[in-house]
């Protein structure tokens, strides 16, 4: 198993730099592939307007590769949706998207609606908390797909400070996720950044996968994909660094509680029962405990959802 993980770090692992922006252009024209580039937003004002700016000057203006740039707004009560349009965005609310279904609260819940939403033959998808954003977010993890036909996922891989301290930001990722892929799908120890929100695959991957709704959807959509396509068809890229808004410790814990429990469902479908997760905060008479559900809904293939069907037939 270690060599043929070092075999795949070897031919699926690449710098930005290895396809230059023209290579791309050129790719994409030949396969006339078209590029959607989706960013998840909660109350993200201080950073989704330079983000967009940055992939609309450079990718769709300078330089054709991006198609649509659309920013799914999962109920800020902010200026998120004001800032991402007036940047040039086109921005669909959350709840707007497929109605006849309430929406769950999660990440993984706006990135299943996003694609009754969107067109491209790749959807990329990106972080709105990032600072000092890189056009290379975007392109880094675009390239593989338009130039290799065998590739259908790739993540992109990078530094995660923490407080100007190098290396020390994914602290789930090190802590629960690594180990986690390492004991029970070794073939994706590979992966640098498994939980990443910077990644991009090609639309009928991802039609075809279920989606957690919430913080388990990057590990659960990494796992899926192995089975579906198999490692040859999953890719990393290095874009740099990855600067963001880190969480507290309590939200950490809930997080690094669902990403365990999409692994559960992974390795044990059917024999769960719905978990919750009790955390302590000190109050006036003491630590007082304070009880979370652990994220456990999934959303279907959106193949199987009639709507999808229905525009995708049209």
């Amino acid at each position: 198993m270690l060599d043929e993980v070092e075999h795949w770090l070897t031919g699926r692992t690449w710098k930005a730099a290895d396809r230059p922006l023209h290579r791309l252009l050129a790719a994409k024209r030949a396969t006339s592939a078209t590029v959607s580039v989706v960013l998840p937003a909660l109350n993200e004002e201080a950073t989704v307007g330079d983000i967009v700016t940055v992939i609309r000057r450079e990718l769709m203006e300078t330089a054709p590769l991006v198609d649509e740039l659309v920013v799914i707004d999962s109920g800020s009560t902010d200026r998120t949706a004001a800032i991402a349009a007036a940047a040039g965005a086109r921005v669909v609310h959350r709840d707007a998207i497929l109605p006849r279904l309430p929406a769950l609260p999660g990440k993984g819940e706006v990135l299943w609606r996003s694609l009754m939403v969107t067109g491209g033959d790749i959807v990329c998808f990106v972080d709105a908390d990032l600072r000092d954003f890189s056009a290379d977010f975007v392109s880094g993890i675009v390239g593989p797909l338009l130039t290799d036909p065998g590739i259908d996922f790739v993540k992109a891989m990078y530094d995660r400070p923490l407080d100007d301290a190098p290396g020390q930001g994914g602290r789930v990722t090190e802590l629960v996720a690594r180990p986690l892929l390492n004991l029970h799908w070794p073939r994706l120890a590979g992966f640098v950044q498994p939980l990443g929100g910077e990644y991009a695959a090609r639309r009928s991957l991802l039609e075809a996968l279920p989606f957690p709704v919430g913080y388990g959807v990057e590990l659960g959509l990494l796992v899926d994909a192995l089975r579906a396509v198999g490692l040859d068809a999953l890719a990393q890229v290095d874009v740099g660094s990855r600067k963001h808004r880190h969480q507290d410790a309590r939200a950490l814990g809930r997080m690094a509680a669902a990403i365990y429990r999409t692994a559960q469902l992974r390795l044990e479908r059917g024999q769960l029962v719905r978990p919750s997760l009790t955390q302590f905060e000190r109050g006036a008479d003491g630590f007082v405990p304070r009880t979370h559900p652990v994220d456990t809904e999934e959303r279907p293939p959106m193949r199987e959802i009639r709507e999808y069907a229905a525009r995708r037939a049209a």
